[in-house]
């Protein structure tokens, strides 16, 4: 299978668990995760019609957008302080504001160059030491104190499960994230619209669907180019 029939079948598997969230494919944003793709191939998956592509690294990030600067970008990996001015302005969602010094920073950025800045709060429900982003225990409080802010918006949350090859095992991570962004929306934030949740990868993006993930980021079921086998 090629590019374009694994961004075919893709999307038929992003259709189908929609339909069993009770959604339409159109409520979900596939982010093609282009890491370590060649240009070429990104620009090919572009004109089959895929709009939203997301790096981890800001130094391919800026050779991706500077070839295909038509798309739409997404900060995916973790955002180093002194990376910011080379984001801030250039992508359409960060979703890795793992910090309150990251939030601090991002700020002061957005305001020197009069720009929103929207972010997604990467959370880390499963607890892995080795994963960045806020315990769930602090997120309300990170919300609370959002309306200090003047460019920094926060758009919901992110989240990554542990790598187990297993869809199942993800669900409950997935849960969770989805029930605390239902509870968190009963409340108004200044500087906050809890409307995202970027949650779901290559081996688990249909079970984040069906927990209530609006933003699948898939890279590996995207790219990987599947030989024929005759016989």
């Amino acid at each position: 299978m090629g590019l374009k029939e694994n961004i075919q079948e893709i999307q038929s598997r992003i259709e189908k668990a929609a339909a069993r969230s009770g959604r339409q494919a159109t409520d979900i944003t596939l982010v093609a995760v282009s890491k370590t793709v060649d240009l070429d191939k990104v620009r090919m998956a572009y004109e089959l019609g895929l709009r939203n592509f997301g790096e981890n690294r800001v130094q391919e990030l800026q050779q991706k957008m500077a070839g295909l600067p038509e798309a739409s970008w997404h900060m995916i990996g973790r955002l180093q302080s002194n990376k910011i001015k080379d984001v801030v302005g250039q992508v359409k969602l960060i979703h890795s504001l793992d910090r309150w010094k990251l939030a601090e920073d991002l700020e002061k950025r957005g305001q020197q160059a009069g720009l929103e800045v929207p972010v997604l709060i990467e959370v880390n429900i499963s607890g892995e030491k080795q994963k960045a982003g806020f315990p769930a225990s602090e997120v309300k409080a990170l919300l609370e104190s959002a309306g200090q802010f003047k460019s920094l918006r926060i758009y919901g949350f992110m989240t990554m499960a542990p790598l187990t090859g297993q869809a199942e095992l993800s669900r409950p991570i997935f849960r969770e994230l989805s029930d605390m962004k239902q509870q968190l929306s009963k409340k108004s934030y200044t500087n906050v619209e809890l409307k995202h949740l970027s949650m779901g990868m290559s081996d688990d993006f249909e079970v984040a669907i069906e927990e209530g993930a609006s933003i699948v980021r898939i890279g590996t079921a995207l790219f990987r180019i599947k030989d024929r086998v005759e016989g």
